[in-house]
């Protein structure tokens, strides 16, 4: 059976992988051709056709009925609907977004506390920008860069190569730099922190090994890389949240003050105040647009 798996697996890198890259690319290459607004809606339109009958809507299921138990089915299939739409937009804004200007298009992007991002420049002083798989994160990852701060961001590299490549391309920005997860880019983030920079990094993924943290009224195994990083270099810990506004391409970002950081003495204890005030937070955005965040996430132990 080993065998089998690594002979699969094999040949998907040999063979799978440059096809989804080249569907892909083709993909992309039309995408480009679109203009935003209609690109975005071809994508939302594609993601409720095809996203809900897919077998992984079912984990979607199963999580926003553990979230919502005050909910009726047809409201949980709204939100699915609306999840999956937001998710298709998301996709196909992606192949748009190395031409989007968040700070000067106002038709489009609205800012709230932008101020709080000066935060980001203080001097000598490191800062983590944080947020979540909400509207479109890809966006919300590069609100720093385009306001002149330099931003180093964590991602998940795709297991393809050849379509982490074209990640790179797409989301290129003088002032964005991108650093994959692992042992690798956790130097180049601690580099970063060290020398007074700042880190963009998304919180609400499942880590089998992290701490278990309350999350929608159950304990989540949560990353505390933010905390433990906060607590160790003293950063200014900024939440930035982006939001869809209705079934469109326009979005708003509201960047929240800095975080209190914890200092009862206790590194542990500390560690998990910070991420439970981080997941409260979250939860709070995802409670007011459900259909906007990714319920698709292992994020529970039982999901």
């Amino acid at each position: 059976m080993a065998d089998r798996s690594r002979t699969y697996l094999f040949w998907q890198k040999i063979l799978g992988h440059p096809l989804q890259a080249a569907l892909a690319w083709l993909l992309v290459t039309f995408v480009r051709l679109l203009p935003f607004d209609t690109a975005s809606s071809l994508g939302g339109w594609i993601g409720r056709k095809i996203g809900p009958g897919l077998s992984v809507t079912k984990k979607a299921r199963r999580n926003l009925k553990a979230a919502f138990p005050e909910k009726t089915d047809p409201e949980i299939e709204e939100i699915i609907f609306g999840m999956w739409e937001n998710l298709g937009r998301t996709a196909f804004e992606f192949a748009k977004i190395d031409g989007i200007d968040i700070k000067n298009d106002s038709d489009r992007f609205e800012i709230v506390g932008a101020e709080h991002l000066e935060r980001l420049s203080d001097p000598g002083v490191p800062a983590i920008l944080w947020g979540g798989h909400l509207a479109n994160w890809e966006i919300a990852a590069l609100a720093g860069a385009h306001f002149g701060k330099p931003t180093t961001a964590v991602f998940r590299a795709p297991d393809n190569k050849w379509v982490s490549q074209m990640f790179f391309e797409r989301s290129r920005h003088p002032h964005l730099d991108l650093v994959p997860k692992g042992a690798q880019g956790a130097k180049k983030i601690m580099s970063v922190l060290k020398s007074g920079g700042n880190l963009g990094i998304l919180v609400d993924q499942k880590m089998n090994d992290g701490i278990a943290v309350p999350f929608f009224g159950r304990d989540a195994m949560t990353a505390p890389a933010l905390a433990t990083f906060a607590l160790k270099y003293k950063c200014n810990v900024v939440p930035g949240r982006i939001e869809r506004i209705g079934r469109s391409a326009r979005f708003r970002i509201t960047i929240h003050p800095p975080m209190e950081l914890p200092d009862s003495g206790n590194r542990q204890a500390d560690t998990l105040a910070l991420m439970t005030r981080v997941n409260t937070m979250l939860e709070g955005w995802i409670r007011e647009r459900p259909e906007q965040w990714l319920w698709l996430h292992k994020r529970w132990p039982d999901s």
